[in-house]
């Protein structure tokens, strides 16, 4: 089921399977990527109860070992509609048996979804309704199209850099390794007022993650040096990504609390970097805003 969203600058339509942000106009102009399976066959999953690859494709919690594939099990998932308006909606995911093999926690997640001129601001809400601790890790993979409206090719865009309203100086990104996790050492990148270049090069090892609040808002700026698209992010931590050596025609940017494990890694569940939990009947909120200009 679609549910659209209108105000007086945009329209936003949001998919009940997984929550899924699929579309969001300004005067008729698309701004988020189609889903063409040819090159990725989504548009924003949210990424929950982990964002990212586990080593070995599973997790221990209490000693037992849980298989679980990359980004966890909610992107896949049809949610409930709990409120609507013509400018809001909230929708809801709660655990079942089949959540409960794979993931054996009691959880209520929510995501929102708000119209608020010429921004959208989507809320993550998780609650924990278990009788223990609950870890989980959350994030979102909204991707962007770039280029836009057939101007110019990918490599004619740039994207910056911003943390507290001033350009970052330089960005220093962990290594994604084989097996989707992350490696030895960094890549740093030199920024020109905040500004990187988008080249052909610059995915060729996969995701650029950036950890310890380094930004907290990255926007796309097309081949004449305008801001059409900024994503701003109160987080630890984000990804940005497009398919490698594709020329996939959008770029991801990606808000998270929380990522994949390290290629070393062999604690438990609790002991994961970058993870959340909630004590019983604790909740946790997030969110983040898309803007288009």
């Amino acid at each position: 089921m679609n549910i659209r969203l209108k105000n007086e600058k945009l329209e936003a339509t949001v998919c009940s399977a997984g929550a899924e942000l699929v579309s969001l106009k300004k005067d008729g102009r698309e701004y988020m990527w189609g889903a063409d399976p040819a090159y990725w066959g989504r548009t924003a999953p949210i990424l929950f109860p982990f964002v990212g690859s586990l080593k070995g494709k599973a997790y221990r919690y209490q000693g037992k070992s849980y298989e679980m594939g990359q980004h966890g099990f909610a992107r896949d998932m049809e949610f409930e509609v709990v409120s609507q308006t013509g400018t809001k909606v909230v929708m809801q995911l709660v655990e079942t048996e089949w959540t409960m093999e794979k993931f054996p926690f009691r959880f209520l997640l929510e995501l929102s979804y708000e119209l608020r001129g010429e921004e959208l601001l989507v809320g993550w809400h998780v609650k924990n309704t278990d009788d223990k601790t609950l870890y989980f890790s959350i994030g979102g993979h909204p991707a962007f199209l770039c280029p836009i409206e057939g101007k110019g090719s990918q490599s004619d865009y740039m994207l910056r850099f911003m943390k507290d309203k001033k350009p970052v100086q330089e960005i220093v990104s962990a290594i994604i390794a084989e097996g989707g996790l992350v490696g030895e050492g960094t890549v740093e990148f030199g920024l020109d007022d905040g500004y990187l270049p988008i080249t052909k090069e610059l995915f060729d090892t996969d995701t650029i993650v950036l950890e310890d609040g380094q930004c907290d808002a990255v926007s796309l700026i097309d081949p004449e040096g305008r801001e059409y698209l900024r994503v701003s992010f109160p987080m630890p931590i984000v990804g940005i990504w497009t398919p490698v050596l594709k020329n996939a025609p959008f770029i991801c940017i990606e808000p998270w609390c929380g990522r994949c494990d390290d290629a070393d890694f062999e604690g438990e569940l609790a002991e994961r970097k970058w993870g959340n939990s909630l004590e019983p009947s604790e909740e946790f909120d997030a969110f983040y805003t898309i803007g288009v200009f």
